[in-house]
């Protein structure tokens, strides 16, 4: 079992490292996963100007890739889509509409010039044997531009991954340069759909980034959709659209495509629907927004590293410093060997050394004629001559040597020593060199890639405020059941983004989604839909000292499906309202000596609380016999006072205290007489309340938002 544990720990750590490295993430060196280096470099080998089939090239490519065509043929377009390195001719595809790519027999590509200029150069690269050990393939190119930052990249690992969104030609450039400089800069993402993007949290490639479709009225009433966002098609976009509208999400009459080269797709909302409201809904509920998350992980000097974009800027311009010395302490030496080669020849032909191997029996005696006759001429030489410069002078046509211009010879040995001075020059000041060198790229390639994406700010669409109330919620007080299938006259519109709340006898209560149906279970006070305006008022006594307290509570923050309480343990709900303005009235239970034997509390009088808040006494210590809710409103007048329950009468006292007489009800009031009265009867209320007791006040705060 150990041996067995072992064996898969080393063997797993190898895959996982495999595919780390080799397949999904790209390397910060040269912004290439595996499978896109090894396209280009068979692009480079069978480079002459030409276009080559796409199936002659997924061919060369397997000669370094072992993963077969389909990966190879799947990269090598989506390479030619991105424009940068790649140039096809044929159909590969549309980005924007989402067609594949013909058959790679039908289709052509090369390299672009863009590559050709950035991309390579053998004589400094390391290359090591490929999977067959037939060929030589490169760790890396010798890119001098962040290619990872132009083309982007998305990968999954064991245990890890990646995604690094595309960026704007000019602008990465231009990075380069200020980096070079000391000065700071900021990279935005660019994408080849264009639209619109909110930047305010990419945090540096670390982020998100909301992209939305460019859209557009059209007569006042239609809408346009002419870009579309980043990683969708016209065709994904339009079925997320048509989905939004079968849930009822979206009201729309028509949606019709015209893309071609652009995109154009035309949207007819419903009658009685605005343009601008159908805007709204499209951005919350369809893909004409997206959000990207970005996340930079790269491979960096052989270990996968978590970086930001602006570091990717530095560490390529680093690696750009070193490509550029190493390119140029090899044109020193190329040229030095050149100006050696120029000033052997010329000192052999000048001076007829080969007229000294006229007479020279055998080859040994003619080189060392010659290495005699050259040295007189080099002692100041700082060169060694060695055999192979002279089997160079020896192989020396006669033509050559026949038609051998002096002047000319000198004037190029004159050019050469500029052009090592030059590129020593270049060598003492290689930033300022490497700035000259990006300038140079931007000036020529720079107009072709304009950006397409526009960088701007816009407030976010809530779901909820822009939902359209579809649903119709029905709660059975018989059955307990609330949801859209059930059918009560107790119903209420909602959609799908709203909640369902109900309170329980038992001073509990929950929030639930909008669902086809659930079961209540307990004696329900109240149900409707969730809403953090909604001012309920609650009357509860404790069971042992029967002493009625009163709030008014808001329902704020709460997790869906978790009970709460709103009114404390071991109590009895006496009354349960969610009206604004009322009165409250209220029978005491008869005691001895007795002058008052009811009450009104205005709601206006009640203090709001939290909803755990206990609240404060209704009436002091005295308890309830009844309790009811009079609404006012300025169109109606209350009704008459009305006796106290059956249930809760007092017993029967004696005949001496006969004032407890049952009191005739009293005439009808107008609205400044029941005012009047409710601001003297509160008044009366709070002085008692202040005599015998003070208000019970408990912290109201609410519980956490969902």
């Amino acid at each position: 079992m150990t041996g067995l544990r072992g064996l898969y720990n080393e063997n797993f750590l190898e895959y996982a490292s495999y595919v780390i490295k080799e397949r999904a993430i790209p390397d910060a060196a040269d912004g290439l996963k595996p499978v896109q280096r090894r396209i280009l470099w068979a692009l480079l080998e069978m480079d002459d100007g030409r276009l080559n089939k796409v199936a002659n090239v997924i061919g060369h490519s397997m000669r370094y890739h072992p993963h077969g065509d389909q990966s190879i043929g799947a990269a090598l377009v989506a390479l030619v889509n991105r424009g940068y390195f790649i140039e096809g001719q044929g159909n590969f595809g549309n980005i924007l509409t989402g067609d594949e790519a013909s058959a790679p027999r039908y289709i052509e590509c090369r390299l672009t010039q863009l590559a050709r200029d950035t991309l390579f150069n053998p004589d400094i690269t390391e290359f090591v044997p490929s999977y067959d050990g037939r060929n030589l393939e490169p760790v890396l190119l010798p890119a001098k531009i962040p290619v990872l930052l132009l083309l982007g990249a998305d990968g999954i690992a064991v245990g890890m991954s990646t995604r690094i969104l595309p960026h704007n030609f000019s602008e990465v450039i231009q990075a380069q340069i200020a980096c070079l400089r000391d000065e700071r800069f900021s990279l935005l993402p660019d994408f080849p759909q264009g639209g619109a993007i909110d930047v305010s949290a990419y945090d540096d490639g670390n982020g998100r980034v909301r992209n939305r479709a460019r859209i557009k009225p059209r007569g006042g009433k239609k809408l346009v959709i002419s870009e579309i966002p980043y990683g969708t098609t016209t065709e994904s976009l339009m079925a997320s659209i048509e989905n939004a509208a079968r849930k009822g999400r979206l009201k729309i009459t028509s949606i019709d495509d015209y893309t071609t080269e652009k995109v154009e797709i035309e949207i007819t909302p419903a009658r009685g629907v605005s343009a601008e409201e159908t805007l709204r809904q499209l951005y919350a509920h369809t893909e004409c927004e997206v959000t990207h998350t970005s996340a930079a992980l790269v491979i960096q000097d052989g270990a996968p590293v978590e970086t930001t974009v602006g570091g990717l800027v530095r560490y390529c311009t680093d690696r750009l410093l070193h490509i550029l010395k190493l390119e140029l302490q090899l044109e020193i030496g190329n040229l030095e060997d050149t100006l050696h080669w120029m000033t052997l020849e010329q000192i052999f032909i000048e001076n007829r050394l080969y007229k000294l191997i006229e007479e020279c029996p055998t080859l040994e005696e003619v080189r060392d004629a010659v290495g005699q006759g050259l040295m007189p001429f080099l002692k100041n030489y700082s060169r060694e001559v060695t055999a192979d410069d002279i089997e160079r002078l020896l192989a020396l046509k006669i033509r050559r040597i026949s038609r051998f211009d002096i002047e000319a010879h000198r004037r190029e040995m004159g050019d050469v020593r500029s052009r090592m001075k030059l590129a020593g020059k270049r060598l003492g000041a290689l930033r300022d060199y490497a700035v000259e060198v990006l300038e140079g790229i931007l000036k020529k390639y720079g107009k072709l890639y304009p950006r397409r994406t526009a960088v701007e700010s816009f407030s976010g669409i809530a779901r909820r405020e822009v939902a359209i109330a579809n649903l119709r919620v029905g709660f059975d007080r018989e059955t307990g059941f609330v949801g859209t299938s059930v059918k009560s006259a107790e119903a209420w519109n909602a959609s799908e983004y709203d909640r369902i709340l109900f309170f329980l006898d038992d001073g509990t209560y929950r929030v639930i989604p909008v669902q086809e149906k659930y079961l209540i279970d307990g004696k329900v006070l109240w149900c409707g839909p969730a809403d953090k305006d909604r001012v309920f008022t609650c009357v509860y006594h404790d069971e042992e000292n029967r002493i009625p307290y009163v709030k008014r509570f808001r329902i704020g923050g709460f997790i869906l499906d978790r009970e709460y309480r709103f009114a404390q343990e071991n109590s009895r709900v006496l009354l349960f309202h969610d009206g604004e303005e009322f009165l409250l009235e209220y029978w005491f239970e008869r005691r001895k000596r007795m002058k008052t034997r009811k009450g009104r509390t205005v709601s206006a009088d009640i203090p709001e609380k939290g909803v755990k808040a206990r609240g404060v006494r209704l009436c002091g210590n005295r308890t309830l016999a009844s309790i009811k809710v009079l609404e006012v409103t300025r169109e109606e007048k209350p009704e008459t006072e009305p006796e106290p329950a059956p249930e809760a009468e007092p017993e029967e006292t004696p005949k001496d205290d006969a004032q407890e007489k049952a009191e005739p009800p009293r005439p009808r009031l107008t609205l400044p007489e029941i005012e009047e009265q409710a601001e003297e009867l509160s008044r009366r209320l709070k002085s008692i309340v202040e005599k015998y007791d003070t208000p019970d006040l408990f912290d109201d705060r609410e519980p956490e938002e969902e």
